[in-house]
């Protein structure tokens, strides 16, 4: 789906975009993907639907998101805050407090997103019995 761009012309001007369309996110060099890849990777969709709950401290994150490292945390908060999907607020405090909320185009972002998380908890029963029709079929052979 494309959407125009606010800025009018910027989705011309980049590499990999259509003349027609603002972004083509099926364009190899449009910009559009690697804000998709931003926020459906495994690290960067469980941040942005933890952070629906609220304003979270890193480590607070960290313990919210199981099994994500420190070093791929950062990443994918500085990738959502440069994309315009998280804030970062640093606090003048001793010690120094940082904390991580959604923009308000993050929150819709994952908004969507959420809708998505639910649907493939809610259908993991149908997941789990096509998985063991297929191993069945495939490591019986």
């Amino acid at each position: 789906m494309a959407i125009e761009s606010s800025a009018g012309t910027a989705g011309e001007d980049a590499p990999g975009c259509t003349d027609d369309l603002a972004f083509d996110v099926f364009a190899r060099d449009c910009p559009s993907r690697d804000a998709l890849k931003h926020v459906t990777d495994r690290w960067g969709s469980l941040t942005l639907g933890a952070l629906l709950d609220g304003t979270f401290r890193f480590n607070e994150l960290r313990r919210r998101v199981d099994g994500v490292s420190e070093k791929m945390l950062a990443q994918s908060l500085h990738a959502l805050e440069r994309d315009g999907l998280v804030h970062r607020e640093a606090q003048q405090s001793n010690p120094p407090r940082v904390d991580y909320a959604l923009t308000p185009l993050g929150d819709q972002v994952a908004r969507q997103l959420r809708l998505l998380i639910d649907l493939v908890e809610d259908r993991m029963p149908q997941v789990l019995q096509a998985r063991e029709r297929y191993d069945a079929r495939h490591l019986a052979g």
